[in-house]
């Protein structure tokens, strides 16, 4: 299984709500909650797209709910400014049609 000692891997693709500008001191809180998340091993990976910067996240959770209730938690999510599209990611079994 995909799963790390009892983890779900889970993608989570921001959605922009607001086009305001954001206050510097709410994008320094928003990157310092991300570090910590980082940091205990929750968020694993995090992108910007190259067209948008969009923030794209791999997090390791125990359930997507897990997962949900702590992007719900970030700074911009709670602004407002922001949501996540959160996805859970299972194992690619493509490989399995070389073997039919």
């Amino acid at each position: 299984m995909f799963a790390l000692e009892g983890k779900v891997k889970i993608l989570a693709l921001e959605q922009e709500l607001k086009h305001d500008k954001i206050p510097e001191d709410l994008l320094r809180e928003e990157a310092a909650r991300i570090w910590e998340l980082q940091k205990n091993g929750a968020v694993r990976e995090i992108f910007f797209t190259k067209e948008k910067k969009e923030a794209v996240l791999l997090l390791e959770s125990g359930s997507v709910q897990e997962a949900e209730e702590l992007l719900a938690n970030l700074p911009l999510v709670t602004e407002g400014y922001i949501r996540f599209i959160v996805k859970e990611l299972v194992p690619y079994d493509g490989y399995e049609r070389l073997f039919k």
